[in-house]
């Protein structure tokens, strides 16, 4: 049983952001007439609000609406309100609405390598921020010393080595903190956070939420939080705002909506969130369904190490990605590979499908050495192993049609092109795209469709085995949860063997028969995965899921414990 708790103690308060009747009209030939209708809320100091939908559900127009970042043709429509602090901002332009932002109003946007300037250093931009809105008052060294203090708030090390450090030298982690760090200098009474930490391990995920908490609190700031997955909303609300198409459809206190939502389609969400069933295959069967059988995969004392100069005179950098990996897969199996980001698990995946040559080792394809393998037979072993990557639109060509990019495996395998084209219409209908998609591009496809294009793709050769690399990472939870139950069903249909890299526990936990757990290279722990999830035998794993969004949301409901969504304020 859940006990409901009270998150609110800002319910009371004058609201600092009250958005009245907004609508925000999209150009004519959009797929519809407003990104956003008839939108009202409040985000009052001292609370975080969690505006939650999936793509297309308008939660970045609204802050952009905000921030007056529409872009070019989008428009606010006539009667809508947005006040900060009693300041109308609907219709505020130029001087002035430049000058609230950065000052009173402040956003982190989800991909900070693209939000940062890549030619200045991570000191320049932060001082840039102080002196866009500081009107002269703060001299050189003053500037210099709030960077510093800056840096070391958002918990980066080495704040004077971070301060000379470019964009591109720091990990996502440390770019995301960079971009609160930025965001907070001038102490906004308004943050906007969208989509903070999807692409982020779950690891630097929990610790990007706890700052983002701890800073809140200390400062009392309004935070208007974007985010599609709700483990994350159990995890920082006080309040939630769900959206659908542009409207409105629940709003409510967090542990009302996450324990009784009112509204079906909120329903949904919740229960798409990855993590909510518990594994139910244990050790015993796991040992009964492999005795005596040969594994498929075989993995053995398998090494790679990167090495990387910092100049010409710089000393070498040397990276352990893979070192002495050992593990097998069999037939019929889903085997999970968790870790943090560096931990070698694309490394891994990539090794196996011989794309990275490791330095040393093995690996067996039903007995087969993959690492002696001659340019033809290599062509051969790919039939039998595919891979899908984490981004579908880097992953296919955009100036080939989806129908040409399905068909060019099977025809480079000797099948006639009119057999081909059968096989790529079948198999788009059994992904849920419809042949209609055979003459189209993948521009004109969504996250979660092109996913299930390039599982199509994959399967279009009829591999044996299937490498899935973070293949729902970057999707909505309720897309995400369609694919990994389409992947289930293929599996189960087609006999597929896969290997399924991961860094969200919580999808390890839907998907996986066993998990296999990595560390800066080294294997930590493997086992099957309710053996991994209930009694976990290493710290690191044990980290690993206590950082899990809405771990104990997630966990209640189960175990019968009398839990109290975490408290996020007061």
């Amino acid at each position: 049983m859940i006990k409901l708790v009270s998150t609110n103690p800002a319910a009371e308060v004058a609201p600092l952001l009250a958005i009245r009747n907004l609508s925000i009209a999209l150009p004519a030939k959009a797929d519809r007439a407003h990104a956003v209708e008839a939108l009202s809320f409040d985000v009052r100091g001292g609370e975080i609000v969690c505006l939650v939908g999936e793509s297309g559900s308008g939660k970045s127009m609204t802050a952009h609406a905000v921030l007056g970042l529409l872009p070019r043709g989008v428009t606010i429509a006539a009667g809508s309100s947005i006040k900060l602090g009693g300041e109308e901002l609907a219709q505020l332009h130029g001087e002035r609405m430049r000058a609230l932002r950065g000052s009173k109003i402040a956003m982190i946007f989800q991909d900070p390598m693209s939000a940062l300037n890549p030619l200045q250093t991570i000191g320049q931009q932060l001082a840039e921020a102080i002196v866009l809105h500081d009107d002269g008052k703060s001299g050189r060294r003053e500037i210099q010393e709030r960077c510093l203090a800056m840096i070391a708030s958002v918990g980066l090390p080495a704040p004077d080595h971070i301060m000379r450090s470019f964009p591109f030298q720091l990990s996502g982690g440390q770019r995301q903190r960079v971009m609160i760090a930025i965001a907070l200098v001038n102490r906004p009474q308004l943050l906007i956070a969208d989509e903070p930490t999807t692409a982020l391990d779950v690891t630097t995920q929990r610790q990007i939420l706890d700052l983002i908490r701890e800073l809140q609190l200390e400062r009392q700031m309004g935070v208007l939080f974007i985010t599609h997955d709700f483990g994350v909303v159990a995890d920082i609300a006080n309040r939630v705002i769900v959206m659908r198409h542009g409207r409105l459809v629940e709003a409510g206190e967090r542990d009302q909506v996450l324990r009784a939502p009112r509204d079906a389609y909120t329903q949904r969400l919740v229960d798409a969130v990855p993590g909510r069933d518990v594994p139910t295959r244990g050790a015993a069967a796991l040992d009964r369904a492999t005795t005596g059988r040969a594994p498929m995969l075989e993995v053995r004392a398998l090494r790679k190490t990167f090495v990387s100069r910092n100049g010409f005179f710089g000393k070498p950098r040397v990276v352990p990605a893979a070192d002495d990996i050992a593990f097998d897969v069999y037939q019929g199996e889903t085997v999970s590979v968790v870790g943090e980001s560096g931990s070698g698990k694309t490394t891994l995946g990539r090794m196996i499908m011989r794309l990275i040559e490791p330095d040393s080792g093995s690996i067996r394809l039903d007995g087969q050495d993959l690492l002696t393998l001659s340019r033809r037979d290599l062509q051969s072993y790919r039939r039998r192993a595919q891979i899908v990557f984490q981004d579908p639109f880097a992953s296919l060509n955009p100036r080939q049609t989806i129908g040409e990019a399905i068909v060019r495996g099977p025809i480079l395998a000797g099948t006639p092109r009119k057999q081909a084209v059968t096989l790529a219409t079948e198999l788009l209908e059994r992904v849920g795209i419809g042949a209609t998609a055979l003459a189209r591009y993948p521009h004109e496809f969504s996250g979660g469709q092109r996913q299930r294009i390039a599982i199509a793709r994959a399967l279009a050769v009829k591999p044996s085995l299937l490498i899935a690399d973070e293949a729902v990472s970057a999707l909505d939870v309720s897309v995400q949860a369609q694919v990994l139950a389409l992947l289930d069903e293929l599996k189960r249909e087609l006999g597929l063997t896969m290997l399924f890299i991961t860094h969200d526990l919580r999808v390890a936990a839907q998907i996986s028969d066993r998990v296999v757990v990595l560390q800066r290279g080294k294997v930590v722990e493997q086992s099957s995965a309710v053996q991994i999830f209930s009694a976990p035998s290493h710290a690191y794993t044990r980290s690993l899921l206590d950082a899990m969004p809405g771990r104990d949301w997630l966990v209640a409901p189960h175990t019968g414990t009398d839990y109290e969504l975490p408290r996020t304020v007061g």
